[in-house]
């Protein structure tokens, strides 16, 4: 059975043609409020990612993502392995604002706030507007043959794109490794850096083609949110929504002629124009609904305003809406379901802020070296041997660090260790072997639990517990 016409939406794609091959996208260059309202969060978004890295706060990156000694800065709060239950809940936490933010307005992270819709629309495309013109224009160079005006576009925005992708991999390096190293790397040269140059130089090619031929797919095909809007959006998600009870009215659309009276004729408001799909960056006609590749980006909305000023009716066709708006005229309002998001993000918060408040900057263990027994020594005194590992979190050295044991009378000895003092580096480990040692007559039985204090010169840094052996009692 054959697909109605007003229905194949439903088994293609924008970007594909009925050949099944790639349909390039030649958007229209969009104006109006709201794509200016875009282009200063776009610049906002743009500036904080570019000056993040380079910001430190009491030492330490504003933000750092070091997948690879698994070191996480968020907001200048360092976050080392031990402390990963603490980033996951962060990005838990993460996951469920974009959630409950889906639920409420749809698809609008896509367009305002993504890196790759910012980065696609608001420079890469904004240069190719500028080298190749409008859409008519792009359309027609591309169908140009190779004289020396396409070269000369052709090389100028390829080198460009190739520029700003290698800076853009440097800035995610940035993240990745800290900035303090990426400087470090580029004064030393690459010469002396070929384990980082090539990856660097893979990240670029990466980013150059995305940008550069793979584009909207991305949000299309290689992203996982467009598909999670089936899931979470519903009749009262804010979606940009085109209004078909004013668009199409009895008799549906048509184009639009001075001096006829439309409503007359049973038609809607919709002057079946295309200036919404033109200028759409996926390629898609809002028109069909709400639909996977739609990224909010409110470029259609501007274009219909504009248009509808033009022709004297009412703004607004294509706005931000709701389908049970424009259905029945209900106005937003927040559901049982977004209450439950909000309630779940809330204690997330709440556990995160606690264990915040109560972790501390030094992480210590201290260990029984497997497979050692108590020792007897003289004097009826009893010795166990431990590991000890100590984590300092701060940029400052902790330089006279010791151990004491709580409420109980016995001495400790560091194996290596002049005056029983380490010295712990910033955001560095210290580890070596300790001795414990006690008065048998201290011991209750086989197995004691000590509690022990870290101490950096006078200041208590952090406190631990061991498992003391003792001979077992009968």
């Amino acid at each position: 059975m054959e697909t109605p016409k007003n229905e194949i939406f439903r088994d293609s794609i924008g970007t594909v043609n009925k050949d099944g091959k790639r349909n390039w996208v030649y958007p229209k260059k969009p104006s109006g409020p709201l794509y200016e309202k875009r282009k200063l969060v776009s610049y906002i978004l743009l500036a904080f990612l570019f000056v993040s890295p380079f910001i430190k706060i009491n030492g330490n990156q504003f933000l750092m993502f070091n997948v690879l000694e698994r070191r996480f800065n968020i907001f200048g709060f360092p976050f080392w392995p031990q402390d990963f239950h603490l980033f996951v809940i962060s990005m838990i936490i993460g996951v469920i604002f974009i959630i409950l933010f889906t639920v409420g307005f749809g698809r609008i992270f896509c367009g305002w706030i993504c890196p790759q819709t910012i980065f696609m629309e608001m420079v890469f495309r904004r240069i190719e507007y500028w080298i190749d013109g409008d859409r008519n224009k792009q359309i027609r160079l591309d169908k140009q043959k190779w004289n020396a005006e396409k070269i000369r576009k052709r090389l100028f925005k390829w080198s460009i794109f190739l520029v700003i992708s290698f800076l853009i991999s440097n800035i995610f390096l940035a993240y990745l490794i800290g900035s303090d190293k990426l400087l470090r790397y580029v004064s030393e040269g690459p010469a002396d850096n070929l384990g980082t140059l090539f990856p660097l130089l893979i990240f670029t090619a990466v980013f150059y083609f995305i940008f550069a031929w793979f584009r909207e797919q991305v949000c299309i095909i290689a992203c996982p949110y467009g598909r999670l809007q089936g899931v979470l959006l519903d009749n009262k998600s804010i979606v940009v929504a085109y209004d078909h009870k004013r668009g199409e009215d009895e008799n549906g659309r048509k184009k639009w002629r001075n001096n006829e009276d439309r409503k007359a004729l049973g038609h809607g408001d919709c002057i079946d124009c295309f200036q919404c799909v033109h200028v759409c960056p996926t390629n898609i006609d809002i028109r069909n609904g709400t639909q996977l590749e739609c990224i909010n980006c409110t470029a259609c909305i501007d274009e219909c305003d504009d248009i509808m000023e033009k022709v004297g009716l009412p703004k607004g066709l294509i706005r931000y809406a709701s389908e049970n708006e424009i259905e029945k005229k209900e106005k937003f309002k927040i559901t049982n379901r977004m209450k439950g998001y909000i309630a779940v993000l809330i204690i997330l918060t709440g556990i995160l802020l606690g264990m915040l408040a109560l972790r501390t900057d030094v992480d210590a263990k201290i260990l029984r070296l497997p497979g050692q027994r108590y020792e007897y020594k003289d004097d009826n005194i009893v010795s166990n041997v431990f590991t000890y590992k100590l984590l300092n979190k701060t940029i400052n050295d902790f330089d006279n660090v010791r151990f004491e044991i709580r409420g109980v009378i016995g001495t400790i000895n560091l194996v290596a260790h002049e005056n029983n003092q380490i010295i712990v580096p910033a955001e560095g480990f210290a580890e070596g072997t300790l001795f414990i040692e006690l008065k048998k007559n201290l011991l209750k039985g086989d197995k004691n639990k000590l509690t022990i204090d870290i101490y950096n010169n006078e200041q208590l840094i952090e406190t631990t517990e061991v498992n003391f052996l003792g001979p077992r009692s009968y």
